[in-house]
């Protein structure tokens, strides 16, 4: 038994589960609403402040599905209850982000500042020439979307210039030996 998938999905006050026909689960909380299809196999129940997903057997396919719909289910109560947010840091000499309108400006060390359109489900915040913010109920989206940004101008191993993850480590490498013979 899938140790993720028997655990039950606590629903806070103010987030409401509807589980529609063809396994449509829509959660609704103060910060919006989240739709999502789940395979048919999986059985998702929901009694009173507690969700829970349910396999019909222990074939592999519904073992492996039993614990990622718990963890997408569970995803979606955080979402709408207190989102998500990735924190990102430029670094290198020159190298800075911007907001204009909604609007990410980066200059980023090419010829032209490069620029990504906010949609509606991701926020951008830039605190900092050297900081972003990016927030968003669907934790999917979020990571997505910080992923291009960082795609942008990943940070490089030899003087860790480039755009990274706040909580990223970049394993830094020596450059030539330049010694003689």
């Amino acid at each position: 038994m899938s140790r993720i998938g028997r655990m039950p999905v606590a629903i806070p006050a103010g987030v409401e589960i509807n589980v529609a026909e063809g396994n449509v689960v829509t959660v609704k909380g103060p910060k919006g609403t989240l739709v999502r299809t789940f395979h048919p196999n999986i059985a998702i129940d929901v009694d009173g402040a507690v969700a829970s997903v349910s396999r019909p057997d222990d074939e592999k396919l519904n073992r492996s599905l039993h614990g990622l719909s718990r963890s997408l289910l569970h995803n979606m109560v955080v979402g709408v209850t207190d989102g998500f947010k990735k924190e990102l840091e430029v670094n290198g000499v020159g190298y800075r982000a911007s907001k204009e309108g909604n609007k990410l400006v980066l200059n980023v060390g090419y010829s032209h500042p490069v620029t990504m359109e906010e949609t509606a489900d991701v926020q951008i915040e830039v605190p900092s020439a050297n900081k972003i913010v990016i927030s968003g109920i669907d934790k999917q989206k979020v990571g997505q979307f910080a992923a291009e940004v960082r795609g942008k101008r990943p940070p490089e191993p030899y003087k860790g210039k480039g755009i990274k993850y706040a909580d990223e480590v970049i394993r830094r490498k020596e450059g030539k030996a330049g010694g003689k013979k």
